[in-house]
């Protein structure tokens, strides 16, 4: 004869068992209370649902166990000027504007043009220290990095050419002459006799 445990021998701990077994369920269950949904006094239109489109097909091609490769061109092979750039430039002493555009496009599948004579001012100007290393950024945001903000870039995707003009081609090539400061300074007259 096998030896039933003790516990069960005595009632109360049955009992007290039973309690918290079901406390425990209780606890666990929680408790829900629904409320009956209101009804709208009138039906005014009837919404049809539209039936879900067919997933657009995507070929993949599995390379190796577990990965599955998408079959198509990424955004920064459709559009060149989001590919990612990081770029250290060589240090030189005499660096220009126009160098470090061509040397940020060298591989880029673009090119600088060559016909605005007011681009030539552009690629004259000498290179920030701050330039020396771009990146990683898109190769559009690292040619208007180099460019700065007095310059439009405009793509020429037919001729694969990167064109820069002047943002301020509307407004005066002179810049408005700022106030001194005593024109700046707006004085009141003090009237006598007045508290």
């Amino acid at each position: 004869m096998c030896p039933s445990p003790r516990w069960f021998h005595y009632p109360e701990r049955r009992l007290l068992a039973g309690f918290l077994g079901l406390l425990w369920s209780v606890l666990a269950g929680g408790c829900a209370t629904t409320n009956a949904p209101v009804a709208p006094d009138t039906i005014d239109e009837v919404s049809v649902v539209p039936a879900p489109e067919a997933p657009e097909y995507i070929p993949v091609v599995r390379y190796g166990r577990y990965t599955l490769v998408e079959l198509a061109p990424t955004a920064a092979q459709r559009d060149l000027l989001l590919q990612t750039i990081d770029v250290a430039m060589p240090e030189d002493a005499r660096a220009t504007v126009g160098d470090r555009l061509r040397h940020v496009l060298k591989r880029s599948g673009y090119g600088l043009c060559q016909t605005a004579h007011a681009v030539i001012e552009l690629y004259a100007l000498p290179l920030p220290a701050a330039h020396l290393h771009l990146g990683p950024m898109t190769l559009r945001d690292a040619l208007l990095t180099l460019a700065g903000p007095a310059w439009k870039l405009h793509a020429d995707d037919r001729a694969r050419q990167i064109c820069f003009e002047r943002s301020d081609e509307g407004a005066s090539a002179e810049p408005a002459p700022e106030p001194s400061v005593f024109e700046a300074v707006q004085t009141f007259p003090i009237e006598e006799g007045r508290p």
